[in-house]
């Protein structure tokens, strides 16, 4: 009998304290009322713009959080997706960062946007990771917050320049004239002079002009075997497509190359598929093509929560790094267990991440220092592998199997260049 009071004082105690308290016992820190609120992210991308516009990337994160929400959760919280349009635009790439701070996102994910000199001071005082983003700005790979899952325009025109050095004696770079765009010749030259190549002639032009006439036969040249024109225009290089085979005669002794994100599965059977002025063209990737099993799961998910939705095409790479951020994200968060999620143990389960699968999309990732690759002026970045990729009967294919790994020509020829 003594013992049985003496529990049922200690349940009143323990009552009473929580009554105190108002809190509520057994609430997760952070929410209200004992009822566990939702993980709240963001995900920004351009869209209605002149220029590149990566409207697929808000929509595959809604779609990933409709396939998790119904899944049971985070550690059975709900994950809740913020969206924002940068408009390509500095004042907008800032107002999203803001809007990210005041409306308790925990982090930025799988995002895509030309103004990190924008958007990275106040994420970095917030103290919200940034992961995942698209890798066209060098702050994403310098930012002490930014988590990248791939290696960017560093590895992919890089690892394109060394695609290139192998068939091509002459190489024209066609490329925005943008800051972000100045950036490109170093990082082809870079692949091409590993392979042995000069560097390529630097062609910069607008991104967001209607016809590319002029740009296009300075590119040509004096055309003969072995003359190669690399465009890397984003939504614009279509454009350029569409001026270059109006040239006629000439494009027989020219090969064309990009990389993923500029030529895509969709302009090559908008351009007349087999037929298509892109047949035999080079293409540097990040990821598989989007034929390989390995992206099952995403065509899944999107077939079920984004039935319909035309924003979101599974062959886009802004559209798989989101897919690839929010995984990653999504097997970080559930390694925290009951832990409160905010950005500053977010952050602290990031940095003690290694070993992250990703299906195969790409080497297991981490972001101990152990994972840093030796890349001047890019200490954040893990994984500077790329995939070859070739036009072969209106499809892109894999030119060869697996991953190249740029990690060491980066090292050695950015050095030496930068």
């Amino acid at each position: 009998m003594t013992e049985r009071r003496s529990r049922k004082a200690v349940l009143l105690a323990v009552s009473t304290t929580c009554a105190a308290l108002i809190s509520g016992c057994g609430a997760i820190p952070g929410s209200a009322g004992g009822s566990p609120g939702p993980v709240v992210v963001m995900t920004w991308a351009p869209d209605g713009t002149k220029s590149t516009n990566m409207p697929g990337m808000p929509a595959m994160a809604q779609a990933f959080a409709a396939h998790i929400n119904a899944s049971g959760g985070l550690n059975g919280r709900e994950l809740k997706v913020l969206t924002c349009n940068d408009h390509n635009d500095t004042v907008e790439a800032a107002k999203c960062a803001q809007r990210a701070q005041d409306e308790g996102a925990v982090a930025v994910i799988g995002s895509y946007s030309e103004h990190a000199n924008s958007f990275t001071s106040t994420l970095e005082s917030a103290g919200i990771p940034y992961i995942g983003g698209y890798g066209i700005t060098q702050e994403e790979f310098q930012s002490p917050m930014s988590y990248p899952v791939n290696g960017g325009l560093p590895a992919l025109l890089t690892g394109n320049g060394k695609q290139l050095a192998a068939s091509c004696s002459k190489v024209s770079l066609v490329r925005p004239d943008t800051i972000v765009g100045d950036q490109f010749p170093l990082f082809l030259d870079a692949g091409l002079k590993a392979g042995g190549r000069p560097a390529a002639n630097d062609l910069p032009t607008a991104d967001d002009s209607t016809e590319y006439t002029g740009v296009a036969q300075r590119a040509v040249g004096s055309a003969h075997s072995g003359t190669c024109v690399a465009a890397v225009l984003g939504d614009r290089t279509d454009t350029f497509i569409d001026s270059l085979r109006r040239l006629g005669d000439e494009l027989p002794d020219v090969r064309f190359s990009s990389v993923i994100g500029s030529v895509q599965q969709s302009l090559i059977d908008s351009t007349g598929g087999r037929n298509s002025p892109l047949e035999n063209s080079f293409a540097t990737g990040w990821y598989p093509p989007t034929s390989d099993p390995k992206w099952d799961a995403m065509k899944e998910v999107v077939k079920k929560y984004a039935f319909g939705d035309n924003r979101i095409d599974v062959a886009d790479p802004g559209v798989q790094t989101t897919w690839i951020a929010y995984s990653v994200f999504a097997a970080v968060v559930r390694t925290m267990g009951a832990e409160e999620v905010n950005p500053m143990t977010l952050k602290r389960a990031l940095d003690k991440a290694t070993g992250i699968s990703t299906g195969g999309l790409t080497p297991d990732l981490g972001w101990r220092n152990e994972n840093m690759l030796p890349v001047p002026g890019h200490p954040r970045m893990v994984n500077a592998k790329v995939v070859y990729q070739v036009v072969k009967d209106g499809r892109l294919v894999a030119a060869r199997s697996g991953f190249v790994d740029m990690a060491a020509t980066l090292g050695r020829q950015v050095s030496q260049n930068g």
